[in-house]
């Protein structure tokens, strides 16, 4: 059973709020906050979007549900052209026992976490009575891949949007859970449509995007694709490294942010990318 804690926002800050904040039980005795976004004017074929950052995936979100960590975070960047476009969003922050330096770390690809998200989504799926689909991005993709392989029923997501997706792990690390990625969750047990977005200009050590059409290749989902974003301001800059997976780059669709956007609504929608 979910528990929901409708935590309003004081009086007159309406027009500063990034979202309605809702509290979910989740986990152990566990909780996770969602900020729930509404689009900017209804519209047909309105869908439900359940956003993943990536990183720790702690985003601290304050009352007004807007994230107080993570703001550089290409989901949370253009949340807002979801909006516009007609579709309701649920950004999701880390639980209450997994804010630490970790953050998710390894939790991403347990089945707990998949069972929270998955409650995250049947409570979308009551309240918007449409569709909902997962976007993760980095290793937020690690989260959505894994929720979208064990769900079934109201929590099972419609499909998963896998963008910048962590694909090279480093084993033998100082932090185990290092070592995880996309791969590490079964991608075969994957039967819904399943979009794939990677930048060709992409740095980051852990997505790298000649990986990025292996994913699909392991999927068994109803409708794949896999897209390659070219272009953009930081597409010469930069070498391999782990500073190049910040979202101030093309690791993060600097400034394609709009396109990028388009295209997953076009995907979600039932079209291509």
């Amino acid at each position: 059973m979910l528990a929901f804690c409708m935590c309003a926002p004081t009086e007159g800050v309406w027009a500063q709020a990034c979202g309605e904040l809702v509290t979910i039980q989740t986990h152990g005795s566990s909780t996770t906050a969602v900020s729930i976004g509404m689009p900017s004017a209804p519209q047909d074929g309105q869908m439900a979007l359940v956003l993943l950052p990536g990183g720790p995936g702690y985003l601290a979100l304050d009352a007004n549900g807007c994230a107080r960590k993570l703001q550089g975070n290409s989901l949370v960047r253009s949340r807002d052209l979801f909006h516009r476009a007609g579709f309701v969003t649920a950004l999701v922050d880390a639980p209450s026992d997994h804010r630490g330096e970790d953050g998710l770390g390894g939790f991403r690809i347990s089945s707990q976490h998949a069972e929270d998200i998955g409650k995250v989504i049947a409570a979308m799926r009551a309240r918007t009575k449409t569709a909902v689909w997962l976007v993760g991005t980095s290793r937020g993709a690690i989260s959505a891949a894994n929720a979208a392989s064990r769900l079934t029923g109201p929590a099972a997501p419609d499909g998963p949007v896998l963008t910048s997706p962590v694909t090279s792990g480093r084993v033998a690390g100082f932090k185990p859970w290092v070592a995880q990625t996309v791969f590490s969750v079964r991608l075969d047990a994957i039967r819904v449509p399943v979009l794939v977005v990677a930048h060709a200009a992409d740095k980051c050590i852990r997505t790298p995007p000649s990986l990025a059409g292996s994913i699909v290749a392991r999927t068994n989902g109803a409708r794949e694709q896999t897209v390659t974003v070219t272009g953009g301001p930081g597409s010469k800059s930069a070498q391999v490294s782990v500073e190049a997976c910040e979202g101030s780059s093309p690791h993060g669709f600097i400034g394609q942010e709009a396109a990028v956007a388009a295209g997953i609504i076009r995907f979600v929608r039932g079209g291509r990318y």
